[in-house]
């Protein structure tokens, strides 16, 4: 249905007209926009004026008027036909459809005016004011009641010259009612009244009755219009078609009169690529191809309310199309002769190109097919040999007949990968990589001349289909990803990367024209695909033929496009977060490109620059360590000065904390301890809070106990301390309030006394209890409970025991935070352990 008219005119203003109280209006109820539809289905304002209600003499009747508000002219003069379906939508819309065939709508400014005009309208057809259509199927129970269903019929005129106008005249009136409609249809079946109709054509025609041949015209088109199968078969009849075609050139609405039996005879001609000889087949394709171009060409636009009295029309060509589908594909003569001829290398081009035609619009046909009748059309041109046709049409030099080949292909793609898949492994075994099937379609892609790209964009589209994971099968005996994945890396890889390994050989792209962009963005975006949905198949490929680093070569192409196409490339393949991959991009310093393009980009804000921050954030945030320390050490210097983000500040405090804790492995068992017994908190003030309990440690430890190196020594005292306090209150249970506890060891450095530092070799630790009772029952370090000695990660009993914890009053439960359930977040030690106070002091050995 075409789009509606605006609801209602913008602007308000004064006109007058008949029907109008007072002649003049000051008020806004009755200003209009007339709209018409055009043949493409919008709506064309008209213009804008004061709509009007009265009796036209020319007309004899009502008549709705619309005078334009600028100069007073008549817009629009319309009668209000008794048999006219009128239609209230939105309050403000009336809208219906005219004899000369289009359609009409008034939207009014305001309702009010709607309603008045509306009432006017029901008035002249005798209706209810509260309906929203005039004439629906309220009325077919109304006129059953007089009508009896049983009496005869709608009686026609007699088919004659003189009474044309007459015949037309009921054929216009009875298209509104679906009753009168019936009994029509009925009548025309039943006295062969369109034969009759088509004698008088060709009468018309001899004596060149312009007038006569405007009716017939009117007449047919109200035929078609009945929606009656039963007529379309006499009118499509092999007799009657040509006529029917001929009386649809005369429309009443143009000066002249169209050419469309001169086009049909003359202009289209009907090929057979190979003899059909059944007649029945024959005749079916002739009459399927003028009824379509009947529907697409000669009838007229369809008014709004016309659209669903074609549907038997759009059904008939539908079922004819099935039939000839069905008709060829029981026909084995003709395919086999058809795919012989098409393989045949004495076939002539001009030969071969209308078979490769006539397969392609056979294809398409197929289309309309149920998906079982569709199975069973593809499993016939599959045990034809259609796929190796293709490779041999493929090979071919004739870019026309390429084309239809690569169609054909997309038909079979689309319809069963598998089927494709299954048929390019089986020939692998005999033939050579140069004439695989699939390389035929990498290569037609590479070639592809139109400087668009638009057919090798549909052929990476096919190859993204089969080489996708989520559509291949996966049985008991065999695993069909497995298999075809390990094909096509071996033989058509090396074919579908050649151009972007040929163009970067150099420092620079060496071709860097736009088709050649655009076609090496086409060749990165499968290979993006493969980097995210293949798994070891690409990751060999990338590492051993070092395709990362022809990639980045193209971050220095002229054409933006191209240069984020490499950087998604390599985004997709750290966004793995895969040590393989890191690895490879460490060894060979493939950030380099990245920063250069960066660093060249300048101060511009624009996808470059926001793409290669995003990069470098995502390492940062996923703390993808190795990359973190690779990309600092190598090139903190030339991003350093990039403050607009803090990015690379963040990525260089990341670089901080590895190294310190690399330096001072108590550190990380440290930080274990903290982030096991802690409220969550940003995770770069953890750190700065980890330092300050060192810092702070370090202030009450005696000369010769060991130190350890605070990783900020420009803090002064006051900025440790604060946040301390603040640290140790939270950590901190009511039991906490004792006096400080002492715990002696002989260990040189910290540690709680259930969790084992990694030390240097040769340092062994040792701890000694001050009482036997080591492990009290029901205590967190007892048997049996997390962070106990008998769990994983914990001191040996062989080696070390529980350190009790003493008060003055002697001995007292181990000290345990509310917090003790939180886990890690990174891959620490994951043991739970106990706290100690922040005086608690260690002695050297």
């Amino acid at each position: 249905a075409p789009d509606q008219p605006p609801a209602r005119p913008a602007t308000a203003s004064q006109s007058g007209g008949c029907g109008v109280a007072g002649g003049r209006m000051t008020d806004t109820r009755r200003r209009v926009k007339v709209y018409t539809l055009n043949e493409d289905r919008q709506w064309d304002d008209r213009g804008t004026g004061h709509v009007s209600s009265c009796y036209v003499e020319r007309l004899k009747g009502m008549s709705l008027l619309v005078r334009a508000e600028s100069d007073g002219s008549l817009l629009l003069e319309s009668k209000i036909n008794p048999n006219t379906a009128y239609q209230k939508q939105q309050d403000t819309l009336i809208v219906w459809s005219e004899a000369e065939n289009y359609d009409l709508a008034l939207s009014f400014q305001e309702k009010a005016g709607c309603d008045e005009i509306w009432e006017k309208i029901c008035q002249v057809q005798g209706k209810d004011p509260s309906v929203d259509i005039t004439q629906d199927l309220v009325d077919e129970s109304e006129e059953e009641r007089f009508d009896d269903m049983s009496s005869p019929g709608l009686e026609l005129p007699s088919c004659e010259l003189s009474r044309l106008e007459e015949i037309a005249e009921l054929v216009a009136s009875s298209l509104p009612s679906p009753l009168r409609r019936e009994k029509l249809a009925l009548a025309l079946e039943n006295e062969g009244y369109i034969k009759k109709l088509l004698e008088i054509f060709h009468v018309c025609e001899d004596l060149e009755n312009i007038e006569g041949l405007h009716h017939l015209y009117e007449i047919i088109k109200g035929i078609f219009l009945l929606n009656r199968t039963a007529l379309f078969e006499v009118m499509f009849s092999e007799e009657c078609i040509m006529d029917v075609i001929g009386c649809l050139e005369y429309d009443p609405s143009l000066s002249q009169s169209r050419k469309h039996r001169e086009f049909l005879t003359k202009t289209a001609k009907f090929k057979e690529v190979i003899p059909i000889s059944d007649p029945e087949l024959k005749q079916k394709i002739h009459q399927t191809y003028r009824v379509q171009y009947i529907q697409d060409m000669v009838l007229p636009t369809p008014s709004v309310f016309e659209e669903n009295m074609l549907s038997t029309l759009h059904s008939f060509i539908f079922f004819n199309k099935v039939e000839i589908v069905g008709m060829l594909q029981e026909d084995e003569k003709f395919l086999t002769d058809l795919f012989a001829q098409l393989t045949d290398e004495a076939t002539d081009e001009e030969k071969r190109q209308e078979l490769v035609n006539f397969l392609k619009e056979f294809c398409a046909f197929s289309q309309t097919l149920q998906p079982q009748n569709r199975d069973a059309f593809f499993k016939t041109l599959s045990n034809m040999g259609i796929l190796p046709a293709l490779e041999v049409i493929l090979g071919m030099d004739d870019a026309q007949v390429r084309s239809a080949a690569t169609d054909i292909f997309s038909y079979l793609v689309e319809y069963n990968p598998s089927m494709v898949r299954e048929f390019v492994m089986q020939e692998a075994q005999q033939n050579d990589d140069d004439i695989l099937l699939i390389n035929l379609i990498i290569e037609h892609m590479i070639c592809d001349t139109d400087p668009e790209l638009g057919g090798a964009v549909l052929l990476m589209g096919l190859l993204r289909t089969l080489v996708d994971p989520e559509n291949m099968l996966a049985t008991a005996n065999k695993t069909e990803k497995t298999e075809f994945l390990g094909f096509f890396y071996k033989h058509c890889m090396h074919v579908l990367t050649a151009p972007l390994l040929a163009n970067t050989t150099e420092d620079k792209p060496s071709k860097d024209d736009f088709q050649t962009a655009q076609l090496l963005a086409l060749i990165l975006e499968l290979l993006t695909f493969c980097v995210e949905h293949h798994t070891y198949h690409i990751k060999n490929y990338i590492i051993n033929k070092d395709i990362l680093r022809r990639v980045l070569v193209l971050m220095a192409s002229k054409h933006a496009f191209l240069a984020l196409c490499a950087l998604r490339f390599k985004r997709k393949i750290i966004g793995l977060k895969d040590e393989f991959y890191n690895r490879y991009i460490m060894k060979s310093f493939l950030f380099e490109p990245v920063v250069k393009a960066f660093l060249n980009n300048g101060s511009r804000y624009n996808l470059m620059n926001s793409a290669i921050i995003e990069m470098f954030e995502f390492i940062r945030v996923e703390d993808i360590k190795s990359l973190t320390a690779h990309v600092i050490e190598n090139y903190w210097k030339a991003l350093e000065d990039v403050d607009y983000v803090q990015t690379f500040k963040g990525l260089k405090l990341r670089f901080e904390q590895q190294r310190e804790r690399q330096d001072n492995p108590k550190l990380d068992s440290m930080r274990s301890i903290l982030r096991n017994h802690r409220y969550r908190r940003d995770a770069r003030t953890l750190e700065d809070e980890e330092e300050m309990w060192f810092n702070t440690d370090e202030d009450d430890m005696e000369d010769g106990e060991a130190v350890v190196p605070p990783s900020d020594k420009t803090k002064n005292d006051e900025d440790i301390m604060d946040p301390i306090s603040k640290f140790m209150e939270r950590k901190k249970l009511k039991e906490s309030e004792e006096k400080e506890v002492l715990l002696k060891t002989n260990l040189s450095g910290r540690q709680s006394p259930s969790f084992k530092l990694s030390f240097s070799s040769g340092t062994k630790s040792n701890l000694t209890s001050q009482s036997s009772a080591s492990n009290l029952p029901g205590s967190p370090g007892s048997p049996g409970s997390p962070g106990s000695p008998g769990s994983p990660g914990s001191v040996s009993k062989s080696t070390s025991q529980m350190a009790a914890i003493t008060t003055k009053g002697g001995l007292v439960g181990l000290v345990d935070y509310p917090d003790d359930d939180e886990e890690d977040d990174e891959d620490e030690d994951k043991e739970e352990t106990l706290p100690l106070s922040k005086k608690a002091k260690l002695e050297s050995s």
